[in-house]
């Protein structure tokens, strides 16, 4: 494998001269870089990027902590944000967290080893007393006592637009149902949403909201639906949730969405380009992306940064509500 000192000999320049055209530093005539350039395309010549990057206190390398990978949101983040990172000559270590405290501790401290030189993060662990404002971390839907930056979609808007459409539908009686997270999450905000825009059109409305991890949640489903035989529209927290009440109201012999409308949230899909398996507020995944790698190179490079970015959600026609709209 050629060496950059074979390099310097076939173009006849010194080992310097070489190292300042692959960092592009330093002033360099443009004939020695192309000869340099040549030598190194005769030589198959492949820069050690990690080593390069030790010199300039730099591994242009970026750490994505997901949850898990098989959840379809978290799946199509990290393709954009490979996709987006790759545009800016950095790389992505995908690191699969299984909610695990120790895992991300550990993908934190890569940082503080100059392993990594960023984190984004989708993060449900306790990790206020390790993430502080000092640390090129860009968290997605999660605050910290720290001020981190935060990309997320509009959640609130989430809710009031479920409500909307679910009241354009013909809905007369609305149901919340979801989970949340004992950290503080932007996510919460989709039942604020739900509930105000609900109480603003005077429609009435139940919740059935329980802290994660719900033993049971099929059965707290089942249950709500019996105390609250009349909902006739439902505002899922996820799509996840849309489908699980799916499930019980086809074993409830509850016909969807003829008796009961339901829009989840989040807009997964099982494949690109496929339709929606849920009607659905979706979230803007490929923006929140793009976002979430310019303010993580913003940090890396020392520049002040937006604390908190909000992307505006848009409501996807699926087959768990009904076409038309009654006004």
């Amino acid at each position: 494998m050629a060496t950059m000192k074979d390099v310097a000999a076939l173009a006849n320049v010194g080992v310097g001269t070489v190292s300042r055209v692959l960092n592009d530093s330093g002033a360099v005539k443009e004939s020695t870089r192309r000869k340099v350039q040549a030598a190194m395309k005769e030589l198959n010549y492949i820069p050690n990027a990690y080593a390069r990057g030790l010199k300039m206190n730099k591994t242009y390398t970026v750490a994505l902590i997901i949850p898990t990978i098989w959840h379809p949101f978290f799946s199509e983040f990290a393709y954009y944000v490979e996709r987006n990172l790759s545009e800016h000559k950095f790389k992505m270590l995908l690191c699969n967290s299984d909610v695990s405290n120790e895992k991300e501790l550990e993908y934190i401290q890569m940082v503080q080893e100059n392993k990594v030189d960023g984190i984004i993060g989708i993060t449900y662990s306790d990790l206020d007393n390790f993430v502080s404002s000092h640390l090129p971390f860009v968290t997605i839907d999660r605050h910290f006592k720290e001020e981190t930056v935060c990309v997320t979609s509009d959640n609130f808007q989430a809710g009031q637009l479920a409500v909307e459409k679910l009241v354009e539908k013909g809905c007369r009686k609305l149901g919340y149902i979801g989970t949340h997270s004992r950290f503080p999450s932007e996510t919460t905000k989709r039942r604020a949403g739900f509930v105000e825009q609900a109480e603003r059109m005077n429609i009435p409305y139940a919740i059935y909201d329980e802290m994660d991890p719900v033993l049971d949640l099929l059965a707290g489903i089942k249950t709500f639906f019996e105390k609250h035989p009349d909902v006739d529209g439902v505002f899922a927290h996820t799509d996840f949730i849309a489908l699980d009440i799916l499930e019980v109201l086809d074993a409830m012999e509850r016909h969807v969405p003829e008796e009961i409308q339901i829009i989840g949230c989040d807009g997964i899909k099982m494949e690109a380009g496929r339709r929606q398996i849920v009607s659905t507020i979706r979230q803007p995944v490929d923006l929140m992306a793009q976002a979430a790698v310019k303010k993580i190179i913003e940090l890396i490079d020392g520049e002040a940064v937006k604390e908190k970015i909000t992307l505006p959600v848009t409501y996807i026609e699926g087959p768990t509500t009904k076409n038309n709209c009654v006004k």
